[in-house]
């Protein structure tokens, strides 16, 4: 795709359009001088009201269950996983988790049922059949465990559509393809193209997906031969409003200099982790052994602590992992560096001081985040220096 990323005019191209076609080969369809809609907060689902039913509870959900009422009842982002004998077969997300009340559980009263307030996001490839014997598990953001549970009543029931918001592609140079599109009677409601954002050096920055139910075209803004194209169905999961100004640093180029993320706030440093990962395409080689130093004056929140740790064991702009799953996948080889290695971690205590609501670790034994990653660290071979 490099030859289609720049074009002889008096400003960049900043964005190209890519199709894979029947046999996955990613076709070329056109390039854009720019994007309008692409930044966008994401729309919270509406609330509602369910009761997860028989729980054996776990971690801060056990917590919030606790006689006084000192530990939060807010949960945050809670995975339902659906489990059948073997393996997770459906994945809910309940958004912005808070519990509501609890009472002994009828199936058994050594279990419980927690009433919680939520909304829900369906997983794309629900059937609306569950497994024979299906098991529910519940997990917090950074994949700490909450317990499991016999059911979900109220997960499954119907729903609106969530709503589409459009995208202007502006100042559109459409290729063979495209324009075959924007001329011929064929319905592509229902189909998705890839935009692939590009930096000034025309790296691919970011991909992202959107609808292909073109609703207008038009003489661009930008004059000569271009057109500006609507598509009705910008797709989801775009970047956030705050992501405008993280993708002004990385649209000069990868970084080099350290801490370029420590500005952002908690959302911000997400976005930044995002852009690290892209590109990521096989296994890399790996290197062992030395000493990494991991600045942690700006370690105050979860994708700090990555964003941090990424940088102290590859360099700036790259990628080793964004929460503890994805972590642990890089200790165990082709991202880059793999253990044995030292460790030394410079202004340990500010990610201590972390507030406990704030970075939740992997369920094991009750750690906090920090403590978790130190351990998982050690486990595979490293030593950390805590300093």
């Amino acid at each position: 795709m490099e030859e289609h990323a720049v074009w002889d005019r008096a400003f960049p191209v900043k964005y190209l359009l890519v199709r894979e076609d029947e046999d996955g080969e990613e076709r070329f369809w056109g390039r854009c001088a720019d994007v309008e809609g692409l930044f966008m907060d994401k729309v919270p689902p509406p609330r509602e009201v369910l009761t997860l039913r028989g729980c054996a509870p776990a971690g801060p959900l056990r917590d919030a269950l606790a006689p006084g009422g000192k530990a939060t009842r807010q949960l945050g982002d809670v995975c339902v996983e659906i489990w059948d004998q073997e393996r997770p077969v459906q994945w809910w997300n309940l958004v912005d988790t808070v519990v509501l009340a609890h009472r002994p559980s009828r199936a058994d009263p050594a279990l419980v049922d927690v009433i919680v307030g939520s909304g829900v996001e369906e997983d794309e490839g629900w059937s609306g059949a569950l497994p024979p014997s299906p098991r529910f598990e519940l997990s917090a953001q950074s994949a700490r465990a909450l317990g499991s549970c016999l059911g979900v009543d109220g997960l499954s029931g119907p729903r609106a559509d969530p709503p589409v918001f459009p995208l202007e592609l502006i100042g559109c140079e459409a290729a063979e393809p495209l324009l075959a599109v924007l001329r011929g009677p064929r319905k592509w409601a229902g189909d998705r193209v890839q935009l692939w954002a590009l930096d000034g050096n025309g790296r691919v920055m970011y991909r992202h997906y959107a609808g292909l139910d073109i609703t207008g075209a038009r003489p661009s803004v930008l004059g000569g031969t271009l057109l500006d194209i609507t598509l009705t169905d910008g797709g989801d999961n775009r970047p956030s409003l705050i992501a405008r100004k993280v993708w002004e640093t990385w649209y000069r180029g990868i970084p080099t200099a350290p801490n370029q993320w420590a500005p952002y706030g908690e959302q911000g440093r997400n976005e930044w982790l995002e852009l690290t990962a892209t590109g990521l395409s096989g296994r890399r080689p790996d290197r062992s052994g030395g000493v990494h130093h991991l600045d942690g004056r700006f370690v105050t929140d979860v994708p700090g602590l990555h964003c941090a740790m990424a940088e102290a064991l590859l360099g700036p702009g790259k990628y080793f992992g964004r929460e503890w799953n994805a972590f642990r996948d890089c200790l165990c080889g082709g991202f880059g560096v793999v253990p044995p290695f030292t460790l030394i971690w410079h202004d340990a205590h500010i990610a201590r001081r972390v507030p406990a609501d704030a970075v939740s670790g992997s369920g094991e034994g009750g750690l906090s985040y920090f403590e978790d990653i130190v351990r998982l660290l050690e486990r595979h071979g490293a030593t950390v220096v805590l300093a």
